[in-house]
């Protein structure tokens, strides 16, 4: 019913589809919505199968916004992400993941770099010993787009395997090592529907990084 209602909202000249919904298990809070010979076809998370129904509003407003290429409605945006942002919701999806979700992440000891050995020795540098190591490995493919991140959900840091090259300064490696190190040591914030990411706390012990310029400027240049 809600998406048969925003359907003939946004498209009240377009005859109705059948209109399919499901739930499915997934490892996150995901959806997607696809409009085929005449089915409109949702998939939904059952994480989010209790949420409310103002929250299934915003969420079929979005889907079908962009389905139909036009703006996403702020209103909606903000409801659903206020939603998501919720601490109770936020520890639920983070089970899920644990529970469902694989981290795909090769062994840290590369061609050219030792991730662990790495992280030992910023740790001693930066953090007095003091942080715990998480699962630490390069990334299956090398990507030149995230050159590393930081799962929460499964505490583990990955770098991109594009880094394990010999045309790597170790500087860049173990800048990009000590940004993720930071994520750990300094969670993202959530505040109503923003996520802060990097807070001022990490943007100040970034700083703190020996050779943080000349780090940016060769990671640009590779």
């Amino acid at each position: 019913e809600i998406y048969a209602r925003i359907f003939r909202e946004l498209r009240p000249r377009t005859p109705l589809p059948e209109i399919r919904v499901e739930f499915r298990r997934y490892a996150s809070a995901n959806a997607q919505i696809r409009l085929s010979d005449g089915v409109l076809l949702v998939r939904i998370a059952d994480t989010l199968q209790e949420a409310p129904e103002t929250v299934h509003e915003a969420l079929a407003e979005i889907l079908l916004s962009k389905l139909f290429r036009r703006p996403v409605p702020r209103h909606a945006n903000d409801r659903y992400r206020r939603y998501l942002n919720r601490r109770d919701i936020r520890d639920n999806l983070d089970q899920v993941r644990q529970a469902r979700g694989r981290k795909r992440m090769q062994h840290p000891t590369g061609t050219h770099y030792n991730l662990e050995e790495m992280f030992e020795e910023l740790n001693a540098k930066y953090f007095w010993g003091l942080m715990a190591r998480p699962r630490i490995g390069w990334s299956p493919h090398a990507s030149r787009t995230m050159l590393g991140h930081y799962d929460s959900s499964h505490n583990a840091i990955v770098l991109s395997r594009i880094l394990d090259r010999a045309i790597t300064p170790r500087v860049c490696v173990e800048y990009v090592m000590y940004h993720e190190m930071l994520h750990l040591r300094h969670p993202a914030e959530h505040r109503g529907v923003r996520r802060c990411v990097h807070t001022k706390e990490f943007k100040a012990a970034e700083k703190q990084f020996d050779r943080l310029a000349e780090a940016k400027a060769l990671l640009k240049k590779l």
